[in-house]
């Protein structure tokens, strides 16, 4: 009896080990986990520890942590009328979020809440964390960069209430990045986010 205990906790484990990592179906998707509403830091919290970092350990981010990653992003958090965590001008929804890691680049999905692969092409600017988060725009006028900025700033706040870290960036090799996303024509990347665990 006490075997067959240890065997079905050891079984168990096993199954949730499997379930946390992060893993792309046939088609290229990562089904993301429902955002965690209850984790984290209070906003002044959050607020109050938010800092720029440069040095990341090389451990990938759990699901979990990327699933939430992208919903406070630009997720949708009002799911009755599809609005989403961070505004933009006018409401054109210009801003789209992508991540970009040693298994490819893809383009986060809001509405399904899931990771579509773009390409295999690791478009890390320089590699200095796991993953990074690009943030593209299909505009280009005075609102690009208020609207960029604030999907920036959701992450940024996110990753310190959570206890990770990230940096925004608008260094990267623009043209590279273009090819590497298989960006549509029109759109363009504006900033970048390492993310990752502390070292």
């Amino acid at each position: 009896m006490f075997l067959a205990l240890i065997a079905m906790v050891a079984v168990a484990g096993a199954l949730a080990q499997k379930s946390s990592k992060t893993t792309a179906d046939a088609a290229g998707v990562i089904k993301l986990l429902p955002p965690n509403l209850g984790r984290g830091e209070s906003i002044m919290q959050a607020l109050s520890k938010r800092q720029s970092t440069r040095a990341f350990s090389d451990k990938e981010l759990s699901l979990a942590d990327l699933s939430d990653l992208m919903w406070a992003a630009n997720g949708i958090n009002r799911p009755e009328s599809g609005k989403r965590t961070a505004p933009s001008s006018r409401n054109r929804q210009d801003i789209f979020v992508y991540v970009t890691s040693a298994r490819g680049s893809f383009r986060y999905d809001h509405q399904e809440h899931t990771l579509v692969k773009v390409s295999d092409t690791d478009c890390r600017p320089d590699k200095a964390a796991p993953l990074y988060v690009i943030i593209v725009a299909n505009s280009d006028d005075a609102s690009t960069g208020i609207d960029a900025g604030i999907v920036s700033q959701n992450i940024s706040l996110f990753c310190s209430g959570v206890g990770l870290g990230t940096v925004c960036r608008s260094t990267m090799d623009r043209q590279a990045v273009t090819e590497g996303l298989k960006l549509p024509q029109g759109y363009h990347p504006i900033v970048n986010h390492p993310v990752g665990y502390f070292e």
